[in-house]
């Protein structure tokens, strides 16, 4: 091991918290730098006999993420301050108390956001949820939480190098599924694209790698390219007199890997890789104007498509983006996206909402926006008995969700997100208008409750006060309020009828002459094995409880010994936590194929796993282990919120088993071409087909083959044959 240097240490210390200082200098007000001081003081005391798994102080870190946030994020003196402490009261002897006492009742408040929630849950809950949920809590009241939050997963991601791999995973999932969505929505483009970027790194390694190859491969080529296109724009720019900045900015790793994946498609097939940015300095009454005039110069150069024109800047994103994005054909017969925007918009674009704070008195309206989705937030923390589980699913659902623009029928412009239905609309405009809604003119057409509005649609709801919240409405919405409104009208429509089930119960109880207390009615519910009383006097009331189920419960009180042995029959299901134990065992290690194992697991059917893929096993309660591949389409979720579920896995490979696995081959219609596909599979390479699918269209095929492997290797192998094959021209392997 390596001799610690202290002294070296502690000058590297000092020479990043003069760093920390530089960056946050043009913010600094009076006694701010003797406040930061103070905080990193503080904090290194507290920290000094802690290491980061690299084996440095551990201190590097919370300066780390004050610099993300004051250099990156543009945070002010408080956050600094708050990120150099983030750890201290979770990880050190300080309190909440001594925060509050040293520096203030707000840095207080938005530490105690950052901390994590201590104990252990039940383990049908997932602490991470409940930990994201708490931190929201703090958000509704001051963004600054989240803020500092996303600069601290940065800084995690950013040297997640250290990590054993299985917290790799974990981290990085929960990064792809939570924390990138949120950095998008707060309008931080450079945090989100670097979190996305580093996400993939770490769960699809091999596409990561090879993207980012073929990006540096092709680079000198795409700037000869760029070149070739800017320099007349802009030539023509200057003589118009427009101060502007133009460059070429290459597309994530992580989007294009997505194009990749959703529209079937290789790395050579994607036109835009790049788009050319064009940044004007004008002033803020004039940047609307501007901004076309430049589109108008472009478009005279050369052609634009015109079904790939996007105007943000009349109607800006959610997040405040504002642009305006137009695709033209290039030099060589190249299709190049161009992203025309003002200098202020830029900022906006890369730092988010921080960088509103500096445009406030421009007459730049987004704070107003930035409200609205932090109301958005209060009324998703509206229902404190709610699942954190489903408050994650609904959170992600509408605060992460693209948006639409819909009108009532006196023309008022609302925003909702993409998916929603007529009766999230009619809960938009008010509870009492979802609650009585039944039915709704979509464009002066009558459509039921579960039409999916579009973009541009003006709607009328029709009420009637007879109606009333439905258990099929949950299905017909999407968005947090409405779900979370008609949940609570239809449980107070459950405790009613329960309140008259009591007394219907208390009738029957009193005929058996049965006393009718409170140890009495929780017995018989779990007699019954229901969850609760209430569900007890719900089912009383609507006749699903006979005469006959209240004598037997009689028959078990006059023999005790019965109703004992019917009581440990209860409890032969094992609990989710028992699961958990015994399929960690000893080695926490799952080994697929081991005739040794005794658990019970099967392959995921969502992503096919086969020998040689980079899996995990995920315990469920009624099917065992499912084994999932870490790239599945579910992965991101499952490692994310449920880490305490998983298991690792590897493939024991004594034994040589065929899988299913699934090809989708793409190609042109040439004569014998499906006998030679077929030839190369079975004759060649001597693999079994279970099913073979071909269509054509044009001129152009396109076919799925289910395939028996034995291995990543075995079907890398056969990808490659068949890609050989004459008028095939891409081969892929389907992900379910």
């Amino acid at each position: 091991m390596n001799e610690i240097n202290i002294e070296a240490e502690k000058k590297e210390i000092l020479n990043r918290y003069k760093m920390l200082l530089k960056a946050s200098k043009r913010r600094l007000e009076k006694g701010d730098k003797e406040l930061i001081r103070k905080a990193f003081e503080v904090a290194v005391d507290a920290h000094k006999e802690m290491r980061r798994k690299s084996g440095e102080p551990y201190i590097y870190h919370p300066i780390a993420v004050a610099q993300i946030c004051a250099e990156e994020i543009g945070l002010g003196t408080t956050s600094i301050v708050c990120a150099l402490l983030h750890d201290t009261v979770e990880d050190t002897d300080i309190t909440l108390d001594d925060i509050k006492g040293m520096f203030g009742e707000k840095e207080a408040k938005i530490i105690d956001g950052l901390t994590k929630i201590a104990g252990v849950f039940d383990q049908t809950s997932s602490l991470q949820a409940e930990n994201f949920r708490k931190m929201m809590l703090t958000l509704s009241d001051d963004v600054r939480v989240i803020l500092i939050k996303l600069a601290d997963r940065l800084h995690n991601m950013r040297t997640l190098e250290s990590m054993k791999r299985e917290k790799q995973i974990k981290i990085a999932s929960e990064t792809l599924y939570l924390y990138a969505p949120l950095a998008h929505r707060l309008g931080l483009n450079a945090i989100k694209t670097e979190l996305e970027d580093l996400g993939l790194k770490y769960t699809n390694t091999e596409s990561y790698d090879d993207i980012a190859l073929k990006l540096k491969e092709s680079e000198p080529e795409r700037k000869k390219f760029i070149t070739k296109f800017i320099e007349p724009i802009k030539e023509i720019l200057q003589e118009q007199g427009f101060k502007s900045r133009i460059y070429g900015r290459p597309k994530s790793i992580f989007s294009i890997y997505n194009k990749i994946k959703h529209k079937s498609v290789e790395f050579e097939e994607i036109y835009d890789l790049f788009a050319i940015r064009i940044i004007i300095d004008t002033p803020f009454e004039l940047e609307k104007t501007d901004c076309w005039r430049v589109y108008s110069i472009i478009t005279d150069f050369y052609h634009p498509s015109p079904e790939r024109l996007r105007d943000w800047i009349s109607t800006p994103k959610a997040n405040g983006y504002e642009s305006l994005h137009t695709t033209v054909m290039g030099p060589d017969g190249k299709w190049v996206e161009v992203q025309i925007r003002t200098k202020r918009m830029d900022e906006i674009a890369e730092m988010g909402y921080a960088a509103h704070w500096k445009y406030k008195d421009s007459g730049d309206n987004k704070e107003g926006q930035l409200e609205d989705w932090l109301r958005k937030i209060r009324e998703l923390l509206e229902s404190p008995e709610e699942n954190a589980m489903d408050f994650i699913d609904d959170f992600k659902l509408n605060l992460f969700a693209e948006e639409i623009f819909v009108f009532t029928p006196s023309g008022e412009m609302r925003t909702l997100p993409f998916g929603a239905t007529a009766l999230d609309f009619a809960f938009d405009i008010h509870t009492k208008v979802g609650q009585h809604c039944i039915g709704a003119k979509v464009n002066h057409k009558l459509v039921p409750l579960s039409y999916q509005i579009k973009g541009g649609d003006q709607i009328e709801i029709l009420t009637s006060n007879k109606q009333t919240p439905k258990e099929d409405w949950i299905s017909f919405v999407t968005t947090a309020k409405a779900k979370s409104k008609i949940k609570h009208a239809l449980k107070e429509a459950h405790r009613a009828v329960a309140e008259e089930g009591r007394e219907i119960l208390e009738r029957k109880f009193y005929k058996q002459k049965l006393e009718f207390t409170v140890q009495n009615i929780h017995e018989f519910a779990h007699f019954l094995k229901l969850p609760n009383t209430q569900e007890l006097f719900y089912r009383v009331a609507k006749d699903a409880i006979d005469l006959k189920s209240i004598k037997d419960f009689v028959k078990f009180k006059a023999h005790p010994e019965k109703y004992a042995a019917h009581k440990a029959e209860q409890h032969v299901a094992p609990t989710l936590e028992k699961l958990v134990t015994d399929a960690r065992g000893k080695s926490d290690l799952l080994v697929i194929g081991d005739d040794m194992q005794k658990l019970d697991y099967k392959l995921s059917t969502c992503c096919t796993p086969i020998p040689g893929d980079d899996v995990f096993g995920f315990i469920t309660v009624g099917e065992g282990i499912k084994i999932h591949r870490v790239n599945c389409p579910n992965a991101v979720q499952l490692l994310s919120n449920y880490a305490y579920r998983v298991v690792k896995a590897k493939w024991n490979s004594q034994h040589l088993i065929s899988f299913l696995a699934g090809i989708k081959i793409k190609g042109t219609d040439e004569l014998g071409l499906v006998n030679n596909i077929t030839k190369v599979i079975s004759t060649q390479y001597n693999v079994n087909m279970r099913s073979i699918n071909f269509d054509t269209d044009g001129g152009v095929f396109e076919g799925t083959i289910m395939v028996y492997v034995h291995s990543t290797e075995h079907l890398t192998q056969l990808i490659t044959k068949l890609k050989k094959v004459n008028g095939v021209q891409n081969v892929v392997r389907l992900d379910g």
